[in-house]
């Protein structure tokens, strides 16, 4: 970053700041010496219309006017300022409780678009936040990840409100076309985010998956109005996963194929030796043809037809990717990881513009805590403050901060005009408001009363930022799950072990466990209990989806507080590993990418054409020959070659088994 402009930009908002007649550019050439170390008249406008259109880009109003109606369009009169009242955070404080609330919504955005938001949100907000410390430890952790395609640019151009044309192919088609839309909201449901708004070709409201987008949206010239009816928490609720329209007949081994016998509404029609016949209901877009493909040689599809045509297709793609898999593939990456966003000068004057009303809310505020609020090491925050010191008008009296360290404390004085934070920003405000209604919809926090009161207190203090809050949506739970919810919320609330019925996909067996839960989170859009698991005697997560039936006990639990510090040092990855782990490698074509970041793979490989290779730790190999199947071609194993030839010999007795049907 440059340290210099970001002392021009920070100069150039206090000038602007301190005067409501303005100034002209030259008075601001004159005062900001910066300007002047340009190589030329010519280079000092562009440096000029630069710094503008940086400020205005941040959300600070920077306006230009004149003062003579006859000149309005003449540059070489026009006036500059910042409206106070405009830049300023609107008045408003926060008790303890309800700062403490406000941290838990930042932190339900996982890294991404909105994470960096939250965390310059809550700082501007903390000098907003009455004496007092309350720190919550939430059972119960959800998360919100922006990591769907082109979330970016369809975020923009919500935010903007311009339209947008993108090929997308559609579910009941599977025809790609080019649609042009009007995006009036966004949210996450079912893991998926959608952008929903107005169709112009079909000139009706629409739902589009942002995965099923084939292509980078283009933003087109214009705009458009929002109906002021429109609400994305109501619109998202309409939408539903799609219910059973059909029924499989289907011959499973007696004992296996719990997974389609724990299904709702699945009927036992016939038992016997050697094959039980179950009537499963399913939806056509469901991906029951896959379910039953990673069932290999324990299923078979006896009707509808084309349901067992399906099931054979996928068996043979990944027969055939199997097959032609590569040999000698080698991870040489490592871990990938999480790109860090490159710090700019925008970024470092944002920093700078949040610190000095911090640091005024608290007089003699500690070195070391305050690097660590602003996610700074010591030494920049240093730089940080020196910085301050420099930047202001030279000519003015008193024109430049006074900042002093005093035994590791820091008092700053004489900077008046930047007093108050500045508004928060569409995406700052979107950030704590949506992380906030996410709260509101969880078990155990519909009605907390700091959730509710610091959503009133954000709205009216984010003024016109706040329409966001009706435009973006997310639902983090469903009636399915919501039930296990609360019972092993009572159960973290009360101390008390939980006894669950819990299928286990890798051994198919409904499995009997006495659990104390720790904690509750969500990863990948799949809710995760983690727990000390009596049976086993050690910590151990399990997907609330696959708990039958859950039911409080009496019995105390006895897990150490240490076992649950342990818990959650380990972060939000579902899967733990352990030294008697085995490395599974897999080639992913470009729609089972996912599996690498469902899965935790611990290194990856870019392979080329948009492939990729993804080293994974599991416990056991046995459930990889049927993830394989179930996706149709898009996965091979490579690595260990054992495993490789135990897939591929799978998969042959599966595609013959089917083709007797």
């Amino acid at each position: 970053m440059s340290a210099k402009r970001t002392e021009r930009l920070l100069t150039l908002v206090i000038m602007l700041l301190s005067s409501r007649r303005g100034f002209t550019k030259e008075e601001l050439f004159e005062e900001i010496d910066l300007y002047r170390e340009a190589t030329s008249v010519a280079a000092r406008e562009k440096l000029f219309d630069r710094d503008k259109a940086a400020l205005r880009e941040q959300g600070i109003p920077l306006q230009s006017f004149s003062e003579d109606a006859l000149f309005e369009h003449d540059n070489t009169v026009q006036r500059y300022r910042i409206n106070a009242e405009d830049y300023r955070l609107g008045g408003v404080t926060f008790q303890p409780e309800e700062y403490a609330v406000l941290n838990l919504a930042a932190g339900v955005w996982d890294q991404g678009s909105l994470d960096s938001a939250a965390s310059r949100a809550l700082r501007k907000l903390s000098s907003r936040s009455t004496d007092g410390t309350v720190e919550l430890t939430p059972l119960i952790q959800p998360r919100i990840t922006t990591d769907a395609p082109y979330w970016d640019i369809v975020w923009q151009a919500l935010t903007s409100r311009t339209p947008i044309r993108f090929p997308y192919r559609a579910a009941s088609t599977g025809r790609e076309e080019v649609r042009t839309v009007h995006p009036w909201g966004m949210g996450a449901r079912f893991g998926h985010w959608y952008v929903v708004g107005f169709d112009t070709t079909r000139k009706a409201e629409r739902f589009f998956r942002l995965s099923r987008m084939t292509g980078e949206p283009v933003l087109l010239k214009g705009t458009f109005d929002v109906p002021a009816s429109f609400d994305m928490n109501s619109t998202l609720s309409s939408l539903s996963r799609s219910e059973p329209d059909r029924a499989a007949v289907v011959a499973v081994r007696p004992g296996s194929c719990q997974v389609l016998r724990v299904r709702k509404d699945t009927e036992v029609l016939q038992t016997g030796e050697e094959w039980d016949i179950l009537r499963v209901p399913y939806a056509a877009s469901s991906p029951m043809a896959a379910t039953i493909a990673g069932l290999g040689t324990s299923a078979r599809v006896e009707e509808p037809q084309e349901l067992a045509a399906e099931v054979a297709r996928l068996l043979e793609g990944a027969l055939d990717a199997a097959v032609a898999a590569p040999e000698g593939v080698e991870i040489t990456e490592g871990a990938r990881a999480v790109p860090r966003r490159k710090s700019s000068s925008q970024d470092h004057l944002l920093r700078l513009l949040d610190l000095v009303p911090y640091l005024l809310a608290h007089p003699g505020a500690d070195v070391g805590e305050t690097a660590r609020r602003f996610d700074v090491s010591e030494t920049q925050l240093t730089k940080d403050l020196d910085l301050l010191f420099v930047s202001g008008p030279r000519h003015y009296p008193d024109g430049l901060m006074d900042v002093n360290i005093e035994d590791g404390r820091i008092y700053l004085t004489n900077a008046r005009d930047l007093a108050e934070p500045v508004k928060l920003s569409m995406d700052e405000a979107c950030s704590l408001i949506v992380g906030l209604q996410a709260l509101r919809e969880l078990p155990g926090m519909r009605n907390n009363e700091a959730i509710v009161s610091a959503q009133t207190k954000l709205t009216a203090a984010a003024g016109d930022a706040a329409r966001i809050g009706s435009a973006v949506a997310t639902k983090l739970t469903e009636d399915d799950i919501d039930p296990t919810l609360e019972v092993l919320q009572a159960a973290l609330h009360s101390g008390v072990r939980v006894a669950v019925d819990y299928f286990v996909p890798t051994r198919d067996e409904i499995t009997h466990r006495l659990l104390e839960p720790i904690r509750i989170f969500l990863h990948q859009d799949t809710w995760y209990l983690e727990a000390w698991c009596v049976d086993s005697d050690g910590l151990r997560n399990f997907r609330l989806d696959r708990i039958q039936s859950a039911t409080l006990t009496d019995e105390p639990a006895t897990a150490t507080v240490d076992d649950a510090s342990a818990a959650r040092d380990r972060g939000s990855a579902p899967y733990r590993s352990g030294d008697a782990d085995h490395a599974v490698t897999l080639v992913l074509e470009p729609r089972a990418r996912w599996i690498a970041a469902q899965y935790n793979a611990d290194a990856v490989q870019e392979l080329g054409e948009d492939r990729l290779a993804a080293r994974l730790k599991v416990a056991s190999t046995s459930w990889i020959p049927g993830l394989v199947a179930s996706l149709g071609g898009s996965a091979a194993v490579v690595a260990p070659d054992q495993l490789r030839e135990e897939t591929l010999r799978w998969l042959e007795e599966a595609r013959a088994h089917q083709a007797l049907a």
